[in-house]
């Protein structure tokens, strides 16, 4: 009785374990052949040669499910040659009707603002980054703190994050007056 009460513990204790491991499993958001999981909003985004391509638009590519706290892994290149504007959102509430993009909190890709987190003084970069070349981003959001590594060196740490603990991710068209935008290699692992 003792020995079956000791397996099945064991059984239990290993069942959880392989949980708690698969919620932090990485996993792709994008297959490199279709926008599944993905919502186009007010702008034109398709799949070229593997990346998703911002082509048109002032709007966002949203992942349709909201996450909570993630690692996001991603890589992008601007297609101008200066000028180049898009971005990343995460943990916003909605679209302000009459905008095409949420109101916080974004990661920037500006010329000059690459990787900047607006409304944090602490969260600014400089000179990570490799114009007209691919970048990584590492992004890390967890409670009310948040961290960004670009290629592969941190970049800032920050502290204050408010709002849901939930939302879309989000890669920000701004296509007009930033340019095209290519995405590849998108990652989230979702923390606990």
């Amino acid at each position: 009785m003792k020995t079956a009460r000791l397996l099945c513990w064991a059984a239990l204790t290993c069942a959880a374990a392989t949980l708690t491991l698969a919620a932090g499993k990485r996993a792709p958001l994008f297959d490199g052949k279709t926008l599944n999981g993905w919502t186009v909003l007010t702008c034109e985004a398709v799949v070229d040669n593997g990346d998703i391509l911002l082509k048109e638009g002032n709007g966002l590519v949203q992942t349709a499910r909201k996450y909570g706290d993630f690692i996001l892994e991603l890589e992008w290149k601007a297609l101008k040659t200066e000028k180049w504007d898009s971005g990343i959102y995460f943990r916003y509430d909605e679209i302000p009707q009459g905008r095409p993009w949420p109101r916080r909190y974004q990661v920037n890709m500006r010329q000059g603002d690459e990787g900047n987190l607006g409304g944090f003084k602490d969260a600014r970069s400089e000179g990570l980054t490799k114009p007209g070349e691919w970048n990584k981003f590492k992004l890390t959001v967890r409670g009310t703190k948040v961290e960004l590594e670009i290629n592969g060196k941190p970049a800032w740490k920050t502290d204050g994050l408010e709002g849901p603990k939930e939302s879309h991710i989000s890669l920000q068209a701004e296509v007009p007056g930033g340019g095209q935008f290519r995405f590849r290699n998108i990652f989230i692992t979702e923390l606990k």
